[in-house]
Formats: C-alpha cells, sequence, structure tokens
C-alpha cells in the first residue's frame, strides 16, 4: 500500500495547483463535483489512507473497497471514508454523476468528536445505498454546502460544520439502532485512542491552563503505564503515524489557534507549548509553516 495521501498531495493530482493558504489554515473544507471520466483513460485512484475526511455521494454502478470489504454500488449512494481506513474507488469511468465534500480533523477542532459516529469507527457501515428521494436529499445538502462555501457570510463554517453533521446523521439513521452503539475495537486501537484522548485533554492552552505537560512519547507512556515502543507502535499501526508526528501536528495547530487569536507574544506561547527557547518553537513553527510565528500572526 502506497503512503498515505495529504491534502497537498490531494490538490497537486486532482488540479495540479494548492491552495496559497492551506499551510496557514487552521482548518480545511471543500467541495467538488465529480467529473465524467473517460472510459480507459483514467488511472483507477490507489489502495490508500488520505489524511483528511471524506463524504461522498455518488451515482453509478461501481465497486468501493475499504479495510477488509468490498461494497458494490447499484444506482447510488453516500460513502465516508476518514483517515485511519484505507479505500479505493474502482472503475472510475462507472461514475456517472456526484459531488463530495473533504475537510481535516482541524476543522472541527473544538466541535465535537467525529470518531465517535458509527460511520467512521473501524468496523463502521461506509456505504450507504440510497433511493431516489434520499439521494435527491443529499443532494439538497450539498448544494447548501456549495452556496454557504461562496457566501462572505462571518460563520459560514459554523454552518459547513453543522451540514457535515447532517450528512452524517442521515446515513446513520438509515441504520437499524443496535449499530449505533460503540464497535468494539482491538488493543492497538484502544492504546492509540486513549493516546489521543491524553493529547487532546491538554488543549485549548488559556489562562487557567497556561502549559502543556506532556510533550514526548515517553510521557504518554508513563501516563499510559505502558512501554514507550508498545505505544509507538499501537499508534503507528491505527494511525499511520508515529506518535512524535502527532504530537507535533497537535502542538502547531494550537499554536495557530494561539498566534491568531490570544494576545500572548511568541515567547509566551513558546512557554505554553513546551519549548524552552523561544528559538526552537520559531524553528518548530518554520519547518512546517514555512514562515516564522511572528509572520503568520501577521499575515
Amino acid at each position: 500500500m502506497e503512503n498515505i495521501e495529504s491534502l497537498e498531495d490531494f490538490y497537486k493530482r486532482k488540479l495540479d495547483w494548492m491552495p496559497e493558504n492551506i499551510r496557514n489554515e487552521i482548518g480545511h473544507f471543500n467541495v467538488f463535483t465529480h467529473e465524467k471520466y473517460e472510459v480507459g483513460k483514467t488511472k483507477p485512484l490507489p489502495y490508500k489512507r488520505r489524511d483528511f475526511f471524506k463524504i461522498m455521494f455518488v451515482v453509478g454502478n461501481l465497486e468501493m473497497a475499504y479495510a477488509d470489504r468490498v461494497v458494490t454500488i447499484n444506482k447510488q449512494a453516500l460513502f465516508f471514508s476518514n483517515p485511519q481506513i484505507p479505500y479505493k474507488c474502482g472503475q472510475l469511468e462507472l461514475i456517472e454523476d456526484g459531488i463530495y465534500c473533504i475537510f481535516n480533523r482541524n476543522f472541527f477542532l473544538n466541535f465535537g468528536d467525529l470518531s465517535q459516529y458509527s460511520v467512521f469507527q473501524p468496523n463502521g457501515n461506509r456505504v450507504f445505498e440510497l433511493t431516489d428521494e434520499q439521494a435527491e436529499q443529499v443532494r439538497v445538502i450539498y448544494q447548501k454546502m456549495n452556496d454557504e462555501l461562496k457566501s462572505d457570510y462571518a460563520f459560514k463554517y459554523d454552518v459547513l460544520r453543522n451540514l457535515v453533521f447532517e450528512l452524517i446523521h442521515f446515513a446513520m439513521k438509515m441504520q437499524p439502532a443496535s449499530e449505533h452503539e460503540k464497535i468494539q475495537i482491538n488493543a492497538s486501537q484502544r492504546i492509540a485512542t486513549l493516546f489521543l484522548e491524553l493529547l487532546e485533554r491538554q488543549f485549548p492552552i488559556e489562562e487557567n491552563h497556561p502549559k502543556i505537560n506532556l510533550r514526548s512519547a515517553s510521557d504518554f507512556a508513563d501516563q499510559l503505564n505502558i512501554h514507550v515502543n508498545h505505544l509507538n507502535r499501537a499508534v503507528k499501526e491505527t494511525t499511520l503515524k508515529t506518535t512524535t508526528q502527532l504530537i507535533a501536528e497537535r502542538l502547531l495547530q494550537e499554536a495557530k489557534v494561539l498566534l491568531r487569536y490570544s494576545k500572548w507574544n511568541v515567547a509566551e506561547i513558546a512557554f505554553a507549548l513546551g519549548f524552552t527557547e523561544v528559538t526552537h518553537f520559531n524553528n518548530f513553527f518554520k519547518k512546517y509553516v514555512e514562515v516564522s510565528p511572528t509572520k503568520f500572526r501577521n499575515v
């Protein structure tokens, strides 16, 4: 299986360009319409994970492969993918019509935990066949997304989050109530979930919670009372990312929020994020965003 596809990879593959502000955004959201593929001229999408969420409405007779399942879509369906589960769509030329939205985890920062919903859980159902009436309802939701994206409403991204939740609940209501119960997860998934919960519990940073205490893989392993190698293996197996990478991504996310919305100076933000030297924080931030914290704040 190939490496995980990032948002940047997606834009380069699909559009051969990348939004200028994608590295400066705290969260990202967009909507795309499925173009008509030409028979024999379309490369199949590789079976891989994507580092973002995708909710796709598709019309056509085709197969969707995800995790260890292959599902045949007979007419039209709603499909959910998340960063933990690899998938591919076979025979793209059989797609007659469709539309989809993509967004990263940061888009829902402090707005809810998507992993609690069965459509995004490891063994949950991801493909929902739709009647013509249901398909029309789904089209209306996507049209609202498109309209909202084009608007200049100050809180349009809150509206878009609500529309994403509308799609999630629309699909989950199609399942028997018993399927909404928590799905059994294996030991690695449980450890990775506990790690992510511990990581997230340190945020947001504010005056009443001014500094994080857990910054390294060994810090988290001590808290979970397991060996650091055990933690690293479980996290890598479940998320396809290293523990260090996930910690760095979350620190970067919080750094962007503090630089954008707090009145703290760069030194105070560096200290709050556990950096002993402002220089270390500057180097860390510039490595990922390609601009200094000060320049990011002033953009």
